[in-house]
């Protein structure tokens, strides 16, 4: 059976895109306006054409172009999360911040490729005082057209498998010719953890703890190497089932996603951060659970889950570091590939090798099984009863991983940068 097609807007490196292949899709086209992320998106998705364009610029015509759909070919789905910082819950909440506008064109961009679905992920922020004018209106948007909405909902991860305490608005509308969707259950259980404040049992979901996440990486503070490089050789042992599957130690038998060749003797995207004595010890006397009192950095409890994992300010906005959690066991904040897990990202996922970008791309991404979760509904309304690939492909060019913005913008300046290379090949069986 073909798998379904969809369109992911305001991409980013990709935690979205990742969610909905693992439902089930073929991502046919991404767009990201910054070169850097959309460079990662590439290295991660190789098949995918990357538009790095300003979405405001974009017509639904080139969207579908690119995406290879013929006429008679129909958009199955078009998703993504217009950039929410103009009315986030952190920090000032500004209605009139001009990247409000994009939800506009998310839904003018609807209209344009006519898919059977479309999903509209925010900050749950939009839901409240000022700034639910701007879901209020677009969700108007779509009065008098073909598509209904649903009522919107705001779904934390943690309900969905992801270690960390991160809530985020989903919308979703739907053809008038086709079932309407709902919105993914909660995984339920009994199990509950402490460790972060104002969540303690019973109000903490099931979900796996920050040991079951990260216990088995290493103290990068022991390899010298990870000064200077973001990745190492290391042979993982695994022991609780989240990681093993991140790993890819485990079969994970909801993951869709096509298998990517990678090397599972090697440990990314864990670039060092040295920090003064002062600072070691002010960390060491934290309790795990609760915030350093200098730096208000929340040191990570073994038993709890993570809090909302942020991104931070770009450059134009002052390049502010996102307060980043403090290991629960060494005294240091976390590496890249520590928040990866607590986001539910597997290992053969890059990020850029700069701690910088790398947690900006965490920060600001979707964590895939929450996107899962969602795309899964999706593929629930399409009546479809899809397969696990028998195929694997090959992940993109490591140069991408280390480009600046220029040479990231250069790189997406040529045409043939922008359309995915096949590089399939069928999985080896066992036996």
């Amino acid at each position: 059976m073909p798998r379904p097609k969809a369109i992911d807007l305001f991409a980013g490196a990709g935690g979205m895109s990742l969610g909905f292949e693992q439902a089930g899709f073929d991502i046919v086209t991404a767009v990201e306006l910054d070169p850097i992320h959309a460079g990662i998106h590439k290295y991660n998705f190789p098949e995918t054409p990357v538009l790095c364009e300003d979405i405001s610029q974009l017509s639904g015509e080139k969207l579908l172009q690119v995406a290879g759909l013929n006429e008679g070919q129909q958009l199955d789905v078009l998703f993504g999360g217009p950039p929410c910082q103009g009315f986030s819950l952190m920090g000032k909440r500004l209605i009139d911040d001009p990247r409000n506008s994009l939800v506009g064109h998310f839904s003018r961009l609807v209209i344009e490729t006519n898919p059977k679905y479309f999903v509209m992920e925010n900050v749950s922020g939009l839901t409240i005082g000022e700034a639910k004018t701007v879901l209020q209106q677009f969700i108007k948007e779509f009065e008098g057209t073909q598509y209904n909405v649903i009522p919107y909902k705001v779904l934390n991860s943690a309900n969905y498998g992801v270690p960390q305490n991160r809530k985020r608005l989903f919308v979703i509308g739907y053809r008038g010719d086709m079932s309407p969707p709902e919105y993914p259950d909660k995984i339920t259980s009994i199990r509950g953890k402490a460790g972060i404040e104002g969540m303690e049992p019973p109000d903490l979901p099931w979900c796996p703890s920050v040991h079951e996440a990260i216990g088995d990486l290493p103290n990068i503070d022991n390899h010298s190497e990870l000064l200077s490089s973001d990745c190492m050789p290391f042979e993982f042992t695994p022991q609780s089932e989240y990681a093993l599957k991140l790993n890819g130690s485990m079969d994970d038998t909801d993951d869709l996603s096509i298998p990517r060749n990678w090397n599972h003797n090697i440990l990314t995207s864990s670039l060092r951060t040295e920090h003064t004595a002062v600072t070691i010890e002010r960390f060491r006397n934290t309790p795990g659970g609760q915030n350093e009192p200098v730096s208000r950095f929340l040191k990570l409890h073994n038993d709890g889950i993570c809090n909302t994992l942020r991104a931070g300010t770009d450059s134009k906005r002052g390049a502010h570091t996102s307060p980043r959690p403090i290991h629960p066991i060494y005294n240091r904040v976390i590496s890249v590939r520590e928040a990866a897990r607590l986001h539910s990202f597997p290992d053969w996922f890059r990020f850029h090798v700069t701690k910088w970008h790398g947690f900006r791309e965490i920060g600001n991404s979707v964590p895939p099984l929450l996107a899962r979760a969602v795309g899964k509904q999706i593929v629930q309304a399409l009546g479809l009863n899809l397969e696990s690939p028998n195929i694997t492909i090959e992940l993109g060019d490591e140069s991408v991983l280390k480009m600046d913005m220029t040479a990231a913008a250069n790189y997406f300046s040529v045409d043939r940068n922008v359309i995915g290379t096949r590089r399939r090949k069928p999985m080896l069986q066992e036996g």
